[in-house]
């Protein structure tokens, strides 16, 4: 007979499950690790999910662009849709730049379209009539710390490489207008890569206003290998030492970028999306995708999200990378629903323009609890809600099913709440409410220890929530 083998995360989640109940409020939880999941059965398993392949939204064919163009962040910020990116080119022969290196700025009423503003602030090749912001190369975001000054609204971290010995430092630099930039402070705010290497392609932050504090993914080296760090800040200027991320149960890999982040529609969850980097085969790199509740310690998925497939322009030198911005973009379905938007690079290092593609994700779309036709289960550790409905994110096939038992702690349904009380879910929505003999109003267990029972059959559940009335996410 051959032994049972346990995966280490199942393991780590057993010795660290909480001895009291996990307080999940009103707040969407997404089932994307073992946080909340106690265990599963039949056929029932976490399954990762990839974007969806759409259009190439700009191709970088100017003059001061060229075919390593990189280095995008993309963000929302009220009315427009900003975009930063590195403009540069290299020579087919000999690998050298053709024009120096400039940050480019492009902006969007939809996240789908976009233009480049003519910004007239810096010449290149006797002409100020580009979209060109500065020869620093920095990822900009758009900073979200309600104390911080008006004048400090952008902010980002710039590369900066010394000699003697050869090392590079990170500086910090800000904005007004997410335009005309200018440094923090004299100094550099990091000096404390392990290698001459540390720091170099992306670098990012943001406002953690779950823990009110600035954090910073920087990259670094590891015994040879490329890799991703934490540090954290309370003025964006001191930052703690930075700490190596910690990935249970993943074997050893090169990963290059991070693009790592909150997720919006539950902050408390950090969310990235990592390249791998293959340089045992030309280089060729492909995204990955992890998830974090603590922002050091992150459950890392080693299939990848995007494959290249036919498309030769994924298959090169530093393609297939997904830079900074998950962005809410209306779909193509009847009504326009809201999905997410990301953006990845292709043709790179190749004759003529990098072209950046857009991909999409259903919210909260990133993994799911799936079982197949034969049917599977999921419990629930114990919760604590606030609210009156429960709410689930979930698609289904035309004959597949979701139902729902509210148990006690003793593994008995709750009253009125049994799997035989459940309505049967079927369809595709966001926000579904569950019913129980046609009832939906829970109230009466709310702030009592409960467990969910859920029974799957050809369906996903990709999260869920509970509700005292009907609101945006």
């Amino acid at each position: 007979m051959n032994p049972i083998v346990i995966p280490i995360w199942a393991l780590i989640a057993a010795v660290t499950c909480q001895a009291q109940p996990v307080d999940v409020g009103s707040r969407l939880q997404l089932l994307v690790d073992h946080h909340l999941i106690e265990n599963l059965s039949g056929s029932a398993r976490l399954q990762l999910h990839g974007p969806q392949s759409r259009e190439i939204v700009m191709e970088f064919d100017q003059p001061w662009e060229g075919n390593t163009s990189a280095v995008w962040s993309i963000f929302r910020d009220g009315e427009i849709y900003r975009m930063y990116y590195r403009a540069e080119n290299y020579a087919s022969i000999g690998g050298k730049t053709t024009h120096p290196s400039f940050l480019c700025y492009a902006e969007s009423e939809d996240g789908i379209q976009w233009h480049r503003p003519s910004l007239g602030l810096v010449e290149f090749e006797g002409s100020k009539q580009n979209n060109i912001i500065s020869r620093q190369i920095f990822v900009p975001f758009k900073d979200t710390n309600p104390d911080a000054p008006a004048d400090a609204r952008y902010k980002a971290f710039r590369v900066a490489t010394v000699l003697n010995p050869r090392r590079r430092l990170l500086f910090v630099h800000q904005s007004k207008d997410g335009i005309r930039w200018k440094q923090m402070h004299p100094e550099p705010v990091m000096t404390n890569g392990v290698t001459a290497h540390a720091f170099d392609t992306v670098n990012t932050a943001f406002w953690d206003v779950e823990r009110c504090e600035y954090r910073a993914y920087i990259r670094d080296w590891k015994e040879g290998l490329r890799g991703i760090k934490t540090a954290t800040s309370k003025d964006f200027l001191t930052w703690s030492d930075s700490q190596w991320l910690d990935y249970p149960g993943a074997t050893q890999k090169e990963l290059y970028t991070n693009m790592v982040r909150p997720y919006e529609r539950n902050p408390e969850l950090f969310i990235g999306f990592p390249t791998r980097y293959l340089r045992h085969r030309d280089s060729i790199t492909e995204p990955l995708f992890m998830s974090s509740r603590n922002g050091q310690t992150f459950q890392l998925w080693e299939e990848s999200i995007i494959r290249p497939g036919r498309n030769s322009d994924r298959w090169g030198n530093r393609c297939n990378y997904i830079w900074y911005g998950l962005i809410e973009t209306p779909s193509d379905l009847p009504g326009n629903p809201m999905e997410y938007s990301i953006f990845s690079g292709e043709h790179y290092y190749m004759e003529g323009a990098v072209k950046l593609r857009r991909f999409t994700y259903r919210p909260d779309g990133f993994v799911s609890a799936n079982a197949p036709w034969s049917g599977g289960g999921l419990l629930t550790k114990p919760l604590v809600f606030n609210g009156s409905r429960l709410e689930i994110n979930f698609a289904s096939a035309a004959a597949g099913s979701v139902r729902i038992e509210v148990q006690d702690l003793d593994g008995k349904p709750c009253p009125g709440f049994a799997l035989k009380d459940c309505q049967q879910i079927f369809g595709d929505d966001l926000k579904r409410s569950v019913l129980w003999k046609g009832n939906s109003d829970i109230g009466a267990l709310a702030g009592k220890p409960v467990r969910l029972n859920i029974a799957l059959k050809d369906a996903d559940l990709y999260a869920f929530r509970f509700r005292t009335q009907r609101t945006k996410p």
